[in-house]
């Protein structure tokens, strides 16, 4: 019985990590980007391991940073990252059919290794079948370990890498390009993310900070829904 309980559960750590190691393997370099930055807004390893324990949210992290190093009031960079971390709500509706009956205590620590990269990789094992909560919750904190030593790695040698170097500075903008052009599937995808692209182009030069991005990201969401809808009811795809 030991023996059989032995390899199940070492057979639930073989399949999570063989899911989970293409994740890890991008989280490497952008945490590592995330702590020089971090560093370099007057962070240090811990302070940088603290954030990654307990926000573990890299888009937010890296505007959280941006705004630390800006001298923004603690406020407005939580009111900031809260608005960017609401997707997460509706990442956790979508898990809540293969997750049904499962505890809460289950849920809270599943829950916090949810992102957007763990969130895809496990909804398209769980519609293919196959796959567990045990596997899933196996992906969430193997890439969550994973960034966590990144970015207090990146912490480190952030005081021995000059501001700017690498392309640093630039490395928000290259992950969520990369991940815009993992979304672009069809045609009707392209439109709505240019459009998206127009809109906040066009209120960034009449709107201070950054709420154009907001406004752009909803206005083109519901335009894409009612896109969508207005195809579905005239039969097309």
């Amino acid at each position: 019985m030991a023996e059989r309980t032995a390899g199940r559960n070492g057979g639930v750590l073989r399949d999570g990590l063989g899911t989970a190691w293409p994740i890890c393997l991008g989280y490497v370099p952008i945490g590592l980007a995330l702590g020089v930055l971090a560093q370099k807004a007057g962070l240090g390893p811990l302070e940088t391991a603290l954030m990654s324990t307990l926000v573990f949210a890299g888009g937010s992290q890296f505007i959280a940073v941006a705004m630390i190093k800006s001298g923004a009031a603690a406020a407005a960079i939580v009111a900031t990252t809260f608005m960017v971390n609401l997707r997460h709500a509706l990442m956790s509706s979508a898990l809540a059919l293969p997750l049904n009956g499962v505890s809460r205590r289950f849920l809270a620590l599943f829950a916090y290794g949810v992102t957007d990269e763990s969130f895809a990789v496990n909804m398209a094992r769980f519609r293919a079948g196959g796959w567990d909560r045990w596997r899933a919750l196996v992906v969430n904190h193997a890439a969550n370990l994973t960034w966590i030593v990144s970015t207090v790695a990146g912490a480190w040698a952030g005081e021995f890498i000059p501001a700017g170097a690498f392309g640093i500075d630039y490395a928000l903008t290259a992950m969520f390009i990369c991940l815009l052009v993992l979304q672009l599937r069809s045609r009707f995808y392209a439109v709505v993310a240019a459009f998206s692209g127009l809109v906040a182009t066009a209120l960034s030069v009449t709107i201070p900070g950054n709420s154009h991005i907001v406004i752009a990201a909803v206005a083109a969401a519901t335009a894409g829904y009612a896109l969508r809808r207005r195809r579905t009811a005239g039969g097309g795809r």
